[in-house]
């Protein structure tokens, strides 16, 4: 199965990938995190600053990741898409033909779980943004994102609680 995480910064998705990791229940995944960090000491401008080129970044990991079998990814497409459509520097049409392709790519997922939890303190780690309105802009893009995608029951599964409960609600949904 390709699983991909979603939802806004600092709600949780990477500390679930990391806790799926040592689940015997995804010992056939593989695992992938976003690399923020790596890709900000490479130059590549994040957050509002993400240009075009910046956001192709992005889109192709996410893209490259939907190549694999049975993977578990802590950023989606859609995530990318929200991070576009909040982009300062990029021009309404550079966002909307990248949103445009970008879509197709929605349905590779099997299932994409959203993390719909803004009770998580935003945690700095140096690259992320930590503007709780630039948080809650890029929430309610994804939530409208995933609202137009939603016509497809089972397809994305919103999903809340501790670490060990998102895991069980994880498991019930695809196990």
């Amino acid at each position: 199965m390709k699983i991909g995480l979603c939802g806004t910064m600092s709600v949780g998705k990477t500390t679930l990938v990391n806790a799926l990791k040592d689940d015997i229940d995804f010992k056939n995944y593989i695992f992938r995190t976003e690399r923020s960090k790596h890709l900000s000491s490479m130059g590549i401008p994040l957050n509002t600053d993400s240009t075009l080129m910046g956001q192709l970044v992005f889109a192709s990991e996410r893209a490259a990741e939907l190549m694999q079998e049975n993977i578990i990814t802590d950023r989606t497409i859609i995530d990318v898409m929200a991070f576009c459509r909040s982009s300062k520097s990029m021009s309404s049409a550079e966002k909307d033909h990248l949103n445009g392709v970008l879509w197709h790519l929605i349905k590779e997922y099997d299932i994409i779980f959203h993390i719909d939890d803004l009770s998580v303190p935003i945690e700095d780690n140096g690259v992320r943004e930590t503007n709780e309105n630039y948080r809650l802009d890029i929430h309610e893009k994804i939530s409208s994102i995933l609202g137009m995608y939603r016509y497809m029951p089972g397809k994305v599964v919103t999903i809340s609680g501790t670490t060990e409960e998102r895991i069980n609600q994880i498991k019930s949904s695809i196990i």
